[in-house]
């Protein structure tokens, strides 16, 4: 059983910046590739990007290539979600989640967290 606990949500302007974290409670947190989704109002759950177990060759969706980035610290059990130049349709509830491997579909990642949410003002 592994438990991810998203934080770093909160109400910001647009152009603005915002770091949302991803804490992991198992000591195998390494062995996990990790995914980021977002769902707004709506829509149906959008992936983000996601980040291998080593940390390497992060990948993106379009709509954020240039403008987040992905980083891990095994260390510290936590996946990171740096998103800068934000839009107001960045709005959205962020998820994390873990799986075996890099995967742009949610049905394979095994664990999730309960989500946090992001606001961008116009």
């Amino acid at each position: 059983q592994v438990q991810l606990v998203e934080s770093g949500g909160g109400l910001v302007q647009a152009g603005g910046s915002l770091r949302l974290s991803c804490a992991a409670s198992g000591r195998t947190f390494g062995s996990y590739a990790m995914g980021w989704f977002r769902q707004a109002p709506g829509k149906e759950r959008e992936f983000v990007g996601a980040i291998t177990w080593s940390g390497s060759s992060p990948y993106y969706a379009d709509s954020v290539r240039g403008r987040f980035t992905i980083s891990r610290d095994n260390a510290k059990n936590t996946v990171y979600l740096q998103m800068n130049s934000l839009k107001p349709e960045d709005t959205a509830v962020y998820y994390c989640a873990a799986g075996p491997g890099v995967s742009y579909y949610g049905g394979q990642y095994d664990y999730w967290g309960q989500g946090t949410q992001v606001t961008v003002s116009s």
